[in-house]
């Protein structure tokens, strides 16, 4: 059995969305039984040069909206960076899964014979469909869902790998 590109970059991508979603559910859920700010987990940081958890699951989301459209021949939607809530982080996560699902699994089929132009370090760097995907797309997705979880596990809210991988099938 084959797994298409659609396969890879939007199944794949809106399973590791969900999950942060249910990460963000239970902070919310951590910081109203610890009366917490939510504040406090939304402008937090492992270190002071780094996003805080908001920017990273725009960036997340930016780029699993961003690449799935791009797989599919498609311009990607822009969404405004202003979440200061975990309920408006977990709306745009929801929008953004709604997005790519709703995306023509035929559409992906023309990536192969498409090149996608990304800046890199500044300068434009041309992939192929794969390439961007395997070396470019899935990488940063999972680098930001990964810091966000880290903030949040840093800042007290119990998680655990299994919250990370979300229930497996």
């Amino acid at each position: 059995m084959s797994l298409s590109i659609h396969q890879l970059a939007v199944s794949t991508l809106a399973r590791a969305l969900d999950n942060l979603k249910a990460v963000l559910e239970k902070a919310k859920r951590h910081a109203e039984e610890h009366k917490i700010g939510e504040s406090a987990f939304i402008n937090a940081r492992l270190y002071p040069d780094m996003f805080p958890l908001a920017k990273q699951v725009q960036i997340a989301t930016d780029q699993a909206r961003g690449g799935a459209a791009r797989l599919s021949g498609a311009e990607p939607p822009s969404f405004e960076d202003n979440e200061k809530t975990f309920d408006e982080l977990i709306a745009r996560i929801e929008r953004t899964v709604e997005y790519m699902r709703g995306l023509d699994a035929r559409a992906f089929d023309g990536a192969a014979t498409r090149e996608i132009v990304r800046p890199v370090g500044g300068k434009p760097h041309k992939f192929t469909d794969v390439n961007y995907l395997t070396q470019y797309m899935l990488p940063n997705v999972y680098f930001h869902v990964t810091t966000a979880y880290d903030i949040l596990r840093h800042n007290g809210v119990k998680l655990g790998k299994a919250d990370y991988l979300g229930a497996l099938d």
